[in-house]
């Protein structure tokens, strides 16, 4: 009986076994929020850019483009910020952001 009286559950499984608080819920809910905000930010941002790539138009559609291409950048910037999330670098070599797409926001 002595061996039994020193059994003790693993550390590991004891704090998985927890329940969540309303606010570890809240927060959870609140990341899962801002992903699928930011994936749509993403998704726009690709969308405009294919647009402005595949352009043969003239030069009044192409301006067009740029503004829409711009605004959806900027969005998309704004969103990673909240999120606290700054390298543009990486976003704008990732998705390919052309300068004059840059220069309309005012991105380095």
């Amino acid at each position: 009986m002595g061996a039994m009286s020193s059994f003790r559950m693993p550390q590991n499984l004891n704090t998985r076994l927890r329940v969540e608080t309303g606010e570890q819920v809240f927060q959870h809910e609140l990341l899962q929020e801002q992903a699928i905000s930011l994936g749509r930010q993403g998704a726009r941002l690709e969308g405009a850019l294919a647009s402005l790539k595949a352009h043969e138009g003239g030069d009044d559609d192409r301006a067009a483009l740029v503004r829409e291409a711009a605004d959806a950048a900027w969005c998309f910037f704004v969103q990673r910020d909240v999120m606290g999330l700054r390298d543009r670098a990486a976003v704008i070599a990732q998705y390919g952001i052309p300068r004059e797409v840059l220069n309309r926001i005012g991105a380095r």
